[in-house]
């Protein structure tokens, strides 16, 4: 049996930029897990080896390693930090025990680290913070310690001080022991010296480490006691409520370095091992029927209890499909048989292998709290459940966000349509939010993702990876229709063809919805005049119905039917009848209803250099967006603004341009909101073009 109270599972996220890959390969290195260094501006980190990750020098895809550390094992996933891969964090954090937020100390806290730190807060993460890059210009930890408390809501509890920042950066203080970490220039993580604190700093010191006390103690009355009555309270006493409080969510270490020049990842390593939970610790994942309702049962960790565990990645690789998982409780061993609770089919597990960002060792077996791949699974898809076939059971599965951006793609040669479906089918497995379908009147295959960049990179893996050249098409805003209307109407549908029938009458209220709310039905008939049996017919006929709206064919959402009376005849009146009622009465009805189309409105967080602020802004508003906040800070201004998608499409070239280059932004879906009645006009001019022309 391993002692599962010596693993730590832990992720380690922020904003594009930050350092999280540098980090992760310092912690490789100290971990004894690499002999030589990688640098991603070089393109040869070791957790970035996809080659579009290479050329862009971002992550894309979260990589999965183990390594050692003070007889700990941990297993970590360094995940992508720009916006429209955010889908591989929030899965990520839905199987990790605990995380390292990096934040870099010149740009502080930046719009996809507000991201990923909310995920992380509804995940229930406990974190430690990591202000990385302190050797850079501009570079502040008491800035970034501050916007944590300002911008994420949250309490660091600073845990070390630099000596010295910029180029002057040497190590840092030890608040807890009063030690000087004090690294030389070789850029070696191994050549320090531990040294009483500069006299300089001795004020602050103490000043800072009264302050931790004072937070540390709030988790133990008994110790706070005594630290108000004078008494001195050993390191080890302080750890625990350290400890205790990080877990708990009632602060978050933090800690300063610079990964990149090999000062102060120790100290981080030694916070993951004393204050990051194990898995025994972490509140056990609930689980759920097949409806998705909690059943009051947890999957406790623990080797000997019935397995339980989730799939949280798939990844396709040239030894078949990689199927990463999570052990909740039980054992997984080589050659076991498991289901898989939401296709109901069982499948075998001929190899389990422990990764090392892209290469593997063969195991026999894991038990929970591991973070293993399994090779070769067939129907398994990210966020279903495997479970012991004898005693199933459902873990709360992942919720993933709908596309707001589609392209059509079509191969360039001949014949190539079978390989370009292949390649999608397996890009679709791995990645939850991309999403394809062929659209039923032209026969154009459409992919569907959370951004340009997403499909730009989807669409560079179809050529790389797949070796399938395509052409694109235009990008395509995912509009919607509603209704603003309240309107009462009826509608018989009356057949008559010798033999029996058809016949069913609805009198019936449609109305909007609240914002959100998408379709709801309600039958208030009374009296029979609606035989019950027909009232599924009905919502049926509905339901088919708003999947395609009246002004341009997209689907219509946030409307509510409700059916008030009716008439049948007991002969000719049958479910069908009702079904074809209720689909005529749709399209009757809704065109009286005042229908208007939606758009998607996206949260755009800008960063640019003061000089150019006012032309972001004059640029923003000529988007239609609406600016909601602006700030200026040390290193340049924010703005943040609610800008419809399809004024969003090149907008990065747009902002480098106006920026000389130095401008940043990201962006994520907020919500649905009408469009004005030009732009409206033209969209719905073009989805009538379209239709005209196929």
């Amino acid at each position: 049996m391993k002692d599962l109270t010596r693993y730590r599972n832990i992720g380690i996220f922020a904003h594009v930029d930050a350092g999280k890959t540098t980090t992760t390969e310092r912690i490789l290195k100290l971990t004894g897990k690499i002999h030589k260094i990688g640098e991603v501006h070089e393109g040869a980190a070791t957790t970035d080896f996809m080659e579009q990750e290479q050329e862009r020098g971002i992550t894309i895809q979260s990589a999965a390693t183990t390594c050692f550390w003070q007889d700990h094992q941990l297993n970590i996933i360094d995940t992508p930090g720009h916006v429209d891969f955010t889908i591989e964090v929030y899965r990520s954090l839905k199987v990790l025990d605990g995380g390292i937020g990096v934040f870099c100390a010149s740009g502080g806290v930046e719009p996809q680290s507000e991201t990923n730190w909310r995920y992380a807060n509804d995940s229930k993460v406990a974190r430690i913070i990591y202000v990385n890059k302190l050797d850079r210009t501009g570079a502040d930890f008491f800035r970034v310690v501050k916007q944590v408390e300002d911008i994420l809501a949250a309490k660091p509890l600073v845990m070390v001080l630099p000596i010295g920042v910029e180029d002057q950066l040497k190590g840092v203080v030890d608040l807890l022991t009063r030690k000087a970490w004090i690294w030389d220039n070789s850029g070696d993580p191994m050549n320090f010296t531990i040294e009483d604190v500069p006299a300089d700093m001795v004020d602050d010191v103490e000043a800072y480490r009264e302050q931790l006390i004072e937070l540390a103690v709030e988790q133990d009355d008994d110790l706070m006691e005594k630290y108000l009555e004078g008494e001195e309270l050993s390191i080890d006493d302080i750890k625990k409520c350290i400890r205790k409080g990080t877990r708990d969510l009632a602060f978050f270490p933090t800690y300063c370095g610079s990964s990149f020049k090999n000062k102060g990842v120790q100290l981080v390593l030694d916070a993951v091992v004393d204050y990051l939970p194990n898995p025994t610790e972490v509140k056990p994942q609930p689980e759920v029927d097949l409806e998705g309702h909690e059943t009051g049962n947890f999957a406790i960790v623990d080797p000997t209890k019935p397995l339980r565990a989730l799939a949280f990645k798939i990844m396709d690789d040239r030894f078949g499909a990689l199927t990463f998982t999570r052990l909740y409780s039980g054992t997984l061993s080589k050659g076991d048989t498991v289901l898989n609770t939401f296709t109901g089919k069982s499948e075998r597990v001929s190899r389990l292998v422990e990764m090392h960002a892209n290469s593997r060792e063969e195991i026999e077996s894991a038990q929970a709290g591991d973070i293993v791949a399994i090779v070769g699974m067939k129907n398994v898809r990210t966020g279903h459940t495997l479970c012991d076939p004898k005693n199933p059971a459902t873990l709360e599965p992942m919720v993933f966000p709908d596309p707001v951006i589609s392209i059509s793609v079509k191969p360039k040669t001949k014949g190539g349509d079978e390989k370009m479906g292949m390649a999608l089918s397996k890009m679709v497995q791995e990645d939850p939010s991309f999403h394809v379908m062929t659209d039923e009147e032209s026969g154009e295959t459409i992919i569907k993702g959370m951004g340009e960049l997403h499909l730009d990179i989807k669409v560079d893996i179809l050529k790389r990876t797949h070796g399938v050249e395509v052409e694109v098409g235009e990008p395509q805003v995912a509009y919607r229709e509603s209704i603003t209307k309240r309107i009462e109407d009826s509608y018989t549908h009356k057949k008559q063809s010798g033999g029996s029938g058809q016949f069913g009458r609805i009198d019936y209220i449609i109305e909007p919805g609240e914002l959100g709310s998408g379709f709801q039905f309600e039958s208030k008939v009374t009296g029979g005049t609606v035989p019950r049996e027909f009232w599924p017919a009905v919502q049926k006929g509905f339901e088919a119905s708003i999947g395609k709206g009246v002004l341009a064919g997209f689907p219509c959402v946030d409307l509510k039917f409700t059916l008030t009376d009716g008439a049948f005849h007991a002969v000719d009146s049958s479910a069908i009848a009702f079904e074809i009622a209720a689909r005529s009465g749709y399209r009757q009805t809704i065109p009286k209803a005042g229908p208007q189309l939606l758009e998607p409105i996206m949260n755009v967080d800008v960063f640019t250099p003061d000089d150019y602020m006012g032309d972001v802004i004059g640029d923003l508003n000529r988007r239609r967006g609406m600016i909601k906040s602006q700030e200026t800070g040390p290193m340049g201004a924010r703005i943040k603004a609610d800008v419809p998608l399809s004024e969003m499409f090149g907008y990065i070239g747009d902002l480098r341009t106006m920026t000389s280059g130095r401008g940043q932004f990201s962006m994520e879906f907020a919500h649905y909101a009408p469009c004005p009645t030009n732009v409206a006009e033209e969209v719905i001019k073009e989805a009538k073009e379209r239709q005209e022309a196929k």
